[in-house]
This record gives structure tokens, C-alpha cells and sequence, in this order.
């Protein structure tokens, strides 16, 4: 192989890698910016897969404030109003319904499926993504070089969303 062959080779490995470098970085500060509002947004949405942040009509059960707090972040992109809520009045499925002959006819609840193993699959996907996050978090505070800058990305990730949440 020749010298400006070898170079070549050389000059483009360089190039990538420094590249690859650039990616990685930008990847590592992304990353830990956005951690805590993926992991926020993934155990919101986990909870709201299964209501726990309704409660059923006409029932005296509420759901925990903060369940209710967090589903409203997460739903709308601000905080709930305190505020009187009255009870809605019972509705029986045959008034709720165009067609109350519908509900009683067994063609449409075989149409119905469960939806609990896709409720499931959301679960493991939040569980998953909460996961990824810390362990990023983690994997970021090991490059030595960088933890000033990871802690401010961090930070910034934490009290960003926050303060736009009380604009």
C-alpha cells in the first residue's frame, strides 16, 4: 500500500471518527436534558394506560390528588385548577348510545377485545423507557471529562419544564 493511499484511509477514519465523537456528545447532553421529562412523561402515561387517574362515573372513589396532578401535566401541559366538581349524572348505556339495540346484540361485544394485553405492553414499554433514562443518566456521569456540563444538562432537564409549566 502506498504512503498516499495510507493517508487516505487515515484522513477519512480520522474524519468519522471525530464525527462519531461530535454524535456521541451531542447524544450524551440531548440525552441528559431530556432523561427526566421522558422518564416524568413515561410514568405519567403509565398510569393513565390503566385510569388510575379517573374515577368511574358516578362512583364516591377519587383518585389520589397527585395521580390526578400528574395525568393533567401530562394530558394538558399545565396544573389542575382547585375546583368544585360535581358529579355527573348517572347515564344508563342505552341513553348513551345512537342505537341502544346495539349494546345488547351479541355481534358487537364479540367485536370487543380486551385491551389489557396492549395495557400491559404500554406498562413494560414505560417501565423500559424509565429504565433507559436512569441507566443514561448513569452512563453519563462516568465519562469523567464531562460531568460539569452533564450535571448542568440534568439540572436544566429537571427545572426547564417546570418553569414553563408556571409561565
Amino acid at each position: 500500500m502506498t504512503y498516499t493511499r495510507r493517508l487516505a484511509i487515515t484522513s477519512t477514519f480520522s474524519r468519522n471518527y471525530k464525527k462519531m465523537k461530535r454524535l456521541r456528545q451531542l447524544h450524551l447532553y440531548l440525552g441528559t436534558l431530556f432523561a427526566p421529562a421522558i422518564f416524568f412523561f413515561a410514568f405519567s402515561g403509565a398510569l393513565q394506560t390503566f385510569d388510575l387517574h379517573t374515577s368511574e362515573p358516578g362512583s364516591a372513589d377519587k383518585p389520589p390528588a397527585w395521580i390526578v396532578t400528574l395525568a393533567e401535566i401530562h394530558k394538558d401541559q399545565r396544573l389542575a385548577k382547585p375546583h368544585k366538581r360535581r358529579a355527573p349524572p348517572p347515564i344508563d348505556a342505552a341513553a348513551k348510545s345512537e342505537h341502544p339495540q346495539e349494546l345488547a346484540s351479541p355481534e358487537h361485544q364479540s367485536e370487543q377485545h380486551s385491551p389489557l394485553p396492549l395495557k400491559v405492553f404500554v406498562l413494560l414499554l414505560a417501565i423500559g423507557l424509565m429504565a433507559t433514562a436512569v441507566l443514561g443518566i448513569y452512563m453519563a456521569f462516568h465519562k469523567r471529562n464531562n460531568r460539569r456540563l452533564t450535571w448542568i444538562m440534568l439540572a436544566t432537564g429537571f427545572v426547564l419544564p417546570i418553569a414553563l409549566l408556571y409561565l
